[in-house]
């Protein structure tokens, strides 16, 4: 895709690289460049320089068995399964995740008709999936750490453009919006945090230790 208008910075695409970033930011990442030619293109340069970085480092011997003691700590030791991705709404990194594309999803009501399915929550970050009403408007909020917003389907406005799909959002402390969906299409993204968002509402900050938003 090359009408792209809204890519992931270099830091995030490096972080990725690098296994740097928390486990919510990954599946963001590997979404995004799963649908961007461009910001592909820069996470293999980047890659490319990360290898000739290794390949002058010295050797060092690892067990015969390394790779499979690692892939059966990801795992929990159970043989890992290939799963069947199929074309759709969904990129291959996330129908891996979800286990199908957007019929597969189990959506959660959190008011004003959105719905929030969350796919990964730990100690380091949330992934979840936000599928927001044709016209409608999330509530005004800002944030306490980083918050990343990858458009799947339809489009949003905000203070900074217009984001379909594609087109990621990165948002710090430093920015407060009003996210509001596009006519037409409802909107469906896959979103990243790694702290509670501060909504300026009362009755969002009420819900918010429901929702975990």
């Amino acid at each position: 895709m090359t009408d792209i208008q809204h890519q992931a910075p270099d830091d995030l695409l490096m972080g990725y690289a690098t296994g740097a970033l928390p486990q919510a930011f990954d599946l963001v990442i590997a979404t995004h460049v799963s649908l961007c030619d461009d910001a592909r293109a820069r996470l293999e340069a980047f890659e490319a320089v990360g290898g000739a970085v290794l390949e002058d480092l010295d050797q060092v011997d690892v067990a015969e068995d390394s790779l499979e003691q690692t892939l059966a700590k990801i795992t929990g030791g159970a043989p890992a399964e290939r799963p069947i991705v199929m074309p759709g709404t969904f990129p291959t990194p996330l129908q891996s995740v979800v286990g199908g594309d957007e019929e597969a999803v189990r959506w959660r009501y959190v008011g004003r008709g959105v719905k929030q399915c969350v796919l990964h929550s730990d100690e380091n970050g949330t992934a979840r999936l936000l599928k927001i009403p044709a016209g409608r408007s999330m509530p005004e909020h800002s944030h306490n750490g980083t918050e990343m917003t990858l458009v799947l389907k339809g489009a949003f406005r905000d203070e900074d453009g217009v984001f379909a799909r594609g087109d990621i959002e990165v948002a710090d402390p430093n920015v407060s919006h009003t996210p509001i969906a596009e006519p037409g299409e409802d909107c469906i993204c896959l979103v990243a945090t790694d702290a509670r968002l501060k909504f300026q509402g009362l009755l969002p900050r009420i819900a918010q230790p429901f929702l975990g938003i």
